[in-house]
């Protein structure tokens, strides 16, 4: 899942040694949140403990939680990429679980408690909601005619 990831935020391709996953976010400083959470692995499906850290439009996870400037992220998500987050109780049959979905892939976590994973899911969908792109007038279609909306084209 991370490299995958990585493919997504960075371009085709494995992640290089010039590719930085910061992308200019502070990510040390003032999270929006941060905590820990269980994250399941892409390939081999284990439970890894991580420290994540939500910061302008971006999820990092981290080894530990002392992040400095100099921490290396394990990986990142841009939420922007984000299609949905939400309870996934039922689909792991674990408690205080929830699912991230992009169009390629979707990623398991699992919280502390009820509080935190509703927490989680909140500050995430906000930051989807605030970092996606906005549909513009002239992409509003009108399906009837197969015509965009905008001016007076009605």
């Amino acid at each position: 899942m991370a490299a995958s990831l990585w493919r997504a935020v960075m371009g085709t391709g494995a992640p290089s040694a010039q590719a930085d996953p910061r992308d200019g976010v502070d990510f040390w400083r003032a999270p929006e949140r941060g905590g820990w959470l269980d994250k399941q692995g892409e390939y081999i499906k284990t439970w890894r403990r991580r420290w994540f850290v939500l910061k302008q439009g971006k999820l990092f996870w981290f080894k530990d939680s002392t992040v400095t400037r100099a921490s290396v992220p394990r990986g990142v998500i841009p939420v922007a990429t984000c299609l949905t987050v939400k309870g996934a109780e039922d689909v792991l049959n674990r408690k205080f679980a929830f699912e991230l979905s992009t169009p390629r892939e979707t990623m398991y976590f699992v919280a502390d408690s009820e509080k935190e994973k509703e927490e989680w899911i909140n500050s995430i969908g906000r930051s989807i909601v605030q970092h996606s792109r906005s549909v513009t007038d002239d992409e509003i279609v009108d399906y009837d005619s197969g015509q965009p909306t905008a001016g007076d084209r009605s």
